[in-house]
């Protein structure tokens, strides 16, 4: 039986093809010639982004940005040309000759470049929509948490004690209503742009954080993650985290765990040495939920569990110096959740964090780290008694709807939370001068 199909594909195969018609011939010659025109007008208008596409300057993305994004586009718009020019060679070819050998050379050349079409569309795409909010009403307010990310990296590689290179663009903020704040490090390949390499941080917040500004800790939190990395601290800090808790004794499945939740500890804690005292009050408007899912236990994830990352805090703005403050935001954490528990936890986690918590506090935040210059990060992003009165300065200022001076942008996060909770103004006026003010500085 195989060797009579094998016949009978032969046979086909030698068969003579039936001689095409000049309307058949025209109509194959013009359909092929317009794949080619449309591949090529597609490539065209992937074109990279110019500066004056997106609005006012003072809002819209930087240079820095679009050189890095066009640089990235450039990568994927190479092959795609390739692509393209190959669609309009065998077109040609097909054209002058329709038959079934050369229609096929089509077909397989127009599936190529319609899949790097795909691809550079995609990342053009993600880009386009990020930098059109720019034009939106949104604008002032993701303009707000740019010159407040922008200032973290400023203040950061200010206090380090030895020259890094300074990386660029800064981090880019983004309206993402569906989601809760979250950021895509520098460096790092993401499926969103065909895996390719993110070339700057970029930071997604929802738009209930974005109109309540005294929630946007989140800003200082995120941008935290990204300064693990660019400061060195990816690999450093999780070894020291280690190496604490095991000189403590603790059990090794212990030590795994809050190695896994290094990155979340490390931008909790680093975020509340950026904003200073007030960023626990915002954290704890995230992690303060129903107890029972603040206490639950998932060993995968990599947030630890919102009881845990409580009592992170407090020690840390204990060991800032604000006892007083640490005991007072303690007290208001165990009256919301007055029996500790980890559900579905390991025994010895809930046994142990006592010790561990003043041990990854100090491993993070009072550990020297060459990537530092040999100092600690409480040092490099120092926040102590003074800076806190600046703060409640720039409360002040604020309530009364005129420039809180030269406060440092993140602290505004600060301030404006002070000044809420001390009734010193409206919320919606608060929000209004917020804005204002670090909409004025980008200008």
């Amino acid at each position: 039986m195989a060797a009579a199909a094998e016949l009978r594909s032969a046979a086909a195969r030698s068969r003579p093809t039936q001689p095409m018609d000049r309307a058949t011939a025209h109509l194959l010659a013009t359909w092929v010639r317009t794949q080619a025109t449309s591949s090529e007008r597609h490539l065209a208008a992937l074109r990279p982004f110019s500066w004056t596409e997106f609005g006012d300057p003072a809002t819209g993305p930087s240079r820095a940005h679009l050189v890095a994004v066009n640089e990235t586009m450039a990568g994927l718009r190479e092959p795609l040309h390739e692509a393209t020019r190959e669609l309009r060679r065998v077109a040609e070819q097909a054209a002058r000759l329709p038959n079934s050998q050369r229609l096929q050379s089509v077909l397989r050349a127009k599936s190529r470049a319609y899949r790097r079409v795909r691809d550079t569309e995609r990342l053009w795409d993600f880009y386009l929509e990020l930098f059109t909010q720019r034009q939106s009403s949104f604008a002032p307010w993701l303009v707000a948490a740019d010159r407040i990310a922008l200032d973290c990296y400023q203040y950061a590689y200010l206090g380090i004690g030895r020259w890094r290179s300074i990386p660029t663009p800064p981090p880019f903020c983004y309206l993402e209503p569906s989601h809760g704040p979250a950021t895509s490090r520098r460096g790092i390949p993401l499926q969103r742009l065909s895996h390719r390499i993110n070339p700057f941080p970029l930071i997604q917040l929802p738009f209930h954080r974005l109109i309540n500004p005294w929630t946007l800790g989140a800003v200082l939190h995120e941008v935290s993650h990204n300064l693990q990395n660019d400061l060195g601290l990816a690999r450093a800090v999780p070894m020291q985290v280690a190496a604490r808790l095991t000189e403590l004794g603790l059990p090794p499945a212990i030590v795994s765990q809050w190695v896994r939740w290094n990155r979340e500890t490390f931008a909790d804690l680093a975020g509340l040495l950026l904003g200073g005292p007030m960023v626990v009050g915002s954290l704890f408007d995230v992690i303060a939920r129903d107890p029972r899912a603040a206490a639950k236990f998932r060993p995968a994830d990599p947030h630890p569990s919102s009881y845990v990352r409580g009592k992170l805090s407090v020690e840390l703005l204990r060991r800032m110096g604000f006892p007083r403050r640490a005991e007072q935001h303690e007290r208001a954490w165990h009256a919301m959740y007055p029996r500790p528990k980890l559900i579905g936890a390991p025994p010895e986690l809930l046994a142990t964090a006592d010790k561990a918590i003043p041990a990854v506090v100090r491993a993070m935040c009072f550990t020297s780290y060459p990537s530092l210059g040999d100092r600690k990060l409480a040092r490099v992003l120092r926040f102590e008694p003074k800076e806190q009165r600046m703060v409640e300065e720039a409360a002040e200022r604020l309530a009364d709807g005129v420039a809180p001076g030269v406060v440092p942008e993140r602290f505004l996060i600060g301030a404006v939370r002070h000044a809420l909770e001390n009734r010193m103004a409206p919320p919606k006026r608060l929000a209004r001068f917020f804005v204002e003010e670090l909409g004025r500085r980008a200008r």
